[in-house]
């Protein structure tokens, strides 16, 4: 390969990688077309890469073709149910592969990093916005890291990604975050515990009755014009 070549194919992956961290973070609106000219001036390359990017993001299901261009994935009412049971069985197979291996153990380190973190958040007054969702999801992902499979959190990130535009329009409450926060708590100690079948129980309560939560706000899309932004019939 030579250095022009060589460095095509980097610019590509940068623009690919960027773009893909601002769609799965939530920084780019669910109603906001992504213009190749405009994603072009932003990263400050010609449309081509950007072209490029944006195609590989379709077939990564970041990205979905409307009637005026593309824009980020928006999940259909329908597919939000099926979103949540992918990631309750992601997430549960994180506990399940220790407990069913003699030798495998959690990361004591990332987990206990983790915990730390929430024992503090404990203290605090948090407020009920969008940056909750973050550290909810930063949570669920350190706790599967822990579990020791690569392939199992990169698959949760992805489904993150596509629950995401929903759960930004969560109707939180200060008692909804600090019940959410002990349940973290109590769900981290158990696995550092050993106590991994109540830790399963724990977890899969936790997030059903997150997902009940979500699609009762979905359902509500169809008279909220601002959750319908972020939620397909």
């Amino acid at each position: 390969m030579s250095v022009v070549e060589h460095s095509a194919g980097s610019l590509r992956d940068q623009v690919y990688q960027s773009i893909r961290a601002d769609l799965m973070s939530g920084k780019i609106a669910p109603d906001q077309r992504l213009s190749e000219e405009r994603l072009a001036q932003i990263h400050g390359v010609s449309r081509t890469p950007v072209r490029e990017a944006l195609a590989r993001l379709q077939s990564d299901g970041l990205v979905q073709r409307g009637e005026h261009g593309l824009y980020p994935y928006r999940p259909r009412l329908e597919e939000l149910d099926g979103l949540y049971e992918l990631r309750i069985l992601l997430e549960l197979q994180g506990i399940r592969r220790v407990l069913d291996t003699e030798y495998t153990r959690h990361d004591v380190d990332v987990l206990g990093a983790e915990l730390e973190r929430w024992y503090k958040l404990r203290a605090r007054t948090l407020e009920p916005d969008t940056s909750f969702v973050t550290l909810d999801e930063e949570f669920h992902t350190a706790l599967l890291v822990a579990s020791g499979n690569p392939a199992l959190t990169e698959a949760l990130a992805h489904v993150n990604a596509r629950i995401r535009p929903v759960r930004m329009f969560d109707n939180l409450t200060p008692a909804g975050i600090e019940a959410i926060v002990e349940e973290h708590i109590a769900i981290a100690e158990l696995v550092l515990d050993n106590k991994l079948p109540e830790a399963l129980d724990s977890l899969q309560a936790h997030i059903d009755y997150g997902r009940l939560a979500v699609l009762e706000r979905a359902h509500q899309a169809l008279s909220l014009a601002a959750l319908a932004s972020a939620v397909r019939y």
